[in-house]
């Protein structure tokens, strides 16, 4: 399949075939255990303290006669600890046992527990290329509700690598007919319910991802830019092109990158 290439100005500079990698079986279940595999890894251990509601400073027996100790008392068998005493009569509230005030929690949540989602190395590779594929697939990028121009699908020639200021990089985008994209994105949404108290105010919108062949001044520029994302191509993922699992994220490939992708033959 061939692309045009097109400069900062929209003008067309030529034409490029694209790698095999574009021809990917479009698989939407890989694509999912990808990205769920990504965001499983990020997840920080959490839990309770393996003691907490088992520290009580003063313990009661159940064994018969024995001081401090609640046999024959007519009472039920729940733990309870001293809280204070007079001679051999004690006052004690229930604790330990996790239907008591101030006992342990019943099942806490535990630090130990495997959090981590696990992908087979050839399915994690065949789940970015068939992401790769639907980026240039008009139906699958307009069904995850980004404003594309007419004459996408179409690829970035090398100059657009050279841009190292945020207000050039948005004239750019601009100019080839993204306009409406950047807009759409920079709208913010107002979050209902109590998500807004905590630091969520507003859902931010996942925008276009713009593919380059190496680090440079243009990877610092474009984050600047709301919804927004850039990456080498060497270090692209499931996640980054589908954001919640669901594929088909608006995509701009520069020709160095397309060329990087066929030469090192990634993915493979």
């Amino acid at each position: 399949m061939k692309l045009n290439i097109l400069d900062a100005s929209k003008n067309k500079t030529g034409e490029i075939t694209l790698p095999v990698q574009f021809n990917e079986e479009i698989r939407p279940d890989l694509i999912s255990r990808a990205v769920l595999a990504l965001q499983s890894n990020r997840r920080q251990a959490y839990g309770a303290m393996p003691e907490a509601g088992k520290r009580a400073s003063s313990t009661l027996s159940k064994r018969r006669r024995r001081y401090r100790g609640s046999y024959g008392h007519g009472i039920s068998r729940t733990p309870r600890k001293i809280l204070s005493r007079r001679g051999t009569r004690m006052y004690w509230v229930g604790a330990f046992a996790p239907n008591t005030r101030g006992g342990r929690r019943a099942h806490p949540p535990k630090a130990e527990k495997n959090l981590e989602k696990r992908i087979n190395k050839k399915e994690r590779r065949k789940a970015i290329r068939s992401g790769i594929s639907t980026t240039i697939i008009k139906d699958f990028v307009k069904n995850r509700g980004h404003i594309i121009p007419e004459n996408f699908p179409f690829i970035l020639d090398n100059k657009f690598e050279g841009l190292s200021k945020t207000q050039e990089i948005v004239n750019a985008l601009k100019a080839i007919g993204l306009e409406r994209e950047l807009e759409r994105v920079e709208k913010k949404s107002i979050r209902a319910g109590k998500g807004k108290l905590r630091g969520r105010k507003y859902n931010a919108k996942k925008g276009l991802l713009i593919v380059v062949s190496k680090d440079s001044a243009i990877m610092k520029a474009a984050n600047n830019i709301p919804g927004v994302d850039i990456v080498e191509v060497k270090n692209l993922n499931a996640e980054m092109l589908a954001p919640g699992e669901v594929p088909g994220r608006l995509t701009l490939w520069t020709t160095g990158s397309i060329k990087l992708l066929e030469e090192k033959k990634l993915f493979m």
